[in-house]
């Protein structure tokens, strides 16, 4: 090899020897330019600005928490509520009250959107979050559809509608035999108890009223009430007399509640003995699980009156 070097004329050499010394003059391409933020209008109709792909997320609601699990990439959800507590994974996250709302905790972990929903977050908590540069997203279900249509926000805002649409398509295809199962004629009037004292229930205006008429019943309030969770006497309750009755097993509310509120004795789900517990979980959290609780009443509310 040294030999043909020394062979060549010394400007050809020189010019191989600059030629391989030359850096790669390939053309570079230019960055790409970040991208825009999203401006977004919540299910409350408050317009807001998130980052285009949000890095650090947290729920304040633990049925969106369930959500953003189902949705997310889970490494970028940053904390938890004191009353998350599914998926077992949420356990490992940072821990911030939501009531009272502990606003340091929140701030510290620096959440580029926080998601919560209708009637759990304060919109002065809202406020003052959007203050410090936090933005608050909204969703409100009065459907069982909405969650589903929530669930699909989510994965658009987060951009990961595949897993989004991959989770939605197999709960509308559940929803969609439901819905075309035969229905009763006289559907069973259904009445659940939030709290004994006083005696809170799920009003006309909550999810509970798509739930049971999906599960082949009707929520026997069917006034619409300016709270969505009202608290009734006992006398209008005896005059809903209602055939079904949820908030808890027989034995334990004849000892409780029908102890405390003997007259109730008298409506039809206390005399056939159609009182039943429910999963609290599924009850109250608007989740990716609702299909599950919607099952869960079906079974409970079918079950035939005892003799």
């Amino acid at each position: 090899m040294m030999r043909f070097l020394l062979r060549l004329s010394q400007p050809l050499l020189l010019g191989l020897l600059l030629s391989a010394c030359q850096p790669d003059r390939q053309p570079r391409q230019a960055p790409a330019a970040p991208l825009a933020p999203q401006q977004l209008t919540d299910d409350l109709g408050r317009k807001l600005t998130v980052p285009a792909r949000p890095r650090r997320i947290l729920a304040l609601a633990a049925s969106m928490t369930e959500m953003l699990y189902a949705v997310a990439d889970t490494a970028t959800i940053v904390g938890r509520t004191q009353v998350c507590d599914f998926p077992r994974a949420a356990l490992r996250k940072p821990v911030v009250n939501s009531y009272p709302l502990d606003l340091e905790a929140l701030v510290r972990l620096h959440p580029d959107v926080v998601f919560t929903t209708d009637g759990i977050t304060s919109l002065d908590d809202a406020a003052r979050l959007q203050q410090l540069g936090i933005p608050v997203y909204y969703q409100k279900y009065d459907q069982v559809a909405d969650v589903l249509r929530g669930l699909t926000d989510l994965g658009r805002i987060l951009g990961r509608p595949a897993a989004a649409q991959k989770l939605t398509d197999s709960l509308a295809t559940e929803l969609k035999a439901i819905e075309q199962l035969p229905r009763p004629n006289q559907p069973p009037a259904v009445l659940a108890i939030t709290w004994q004292d006083p005696i809170y229930v799920y009003g006309q205006n909550t999810l509970f009223t798509d739930k049971i008429r999906l599960a082949g019943g009707r929520n026997v309030v069917t006034e619409k009430f300016a709270q969505p969770y009202p608290a009734l006497t006992r006398e209008y309750i005896l005059q809903l007399n209602p055939d079904v009755l949820i908030g808890g097993r027989f034995g334990q509310l004849d000892s409780t509640f029908f102890s405390k509120y003997p007259e109730l004795k008298r409506i039809k789900a206390y005399q056939t003995r159609r009182v039943f517990a429910i999963t609290g979980d599924l009850m109250e959290r608007p989740g990716p699980r609702v299909m599950e609780s919607v099952r869960e009443l079906q079974r409970l509310i079918g079950a035939p009156p005892a003799p």
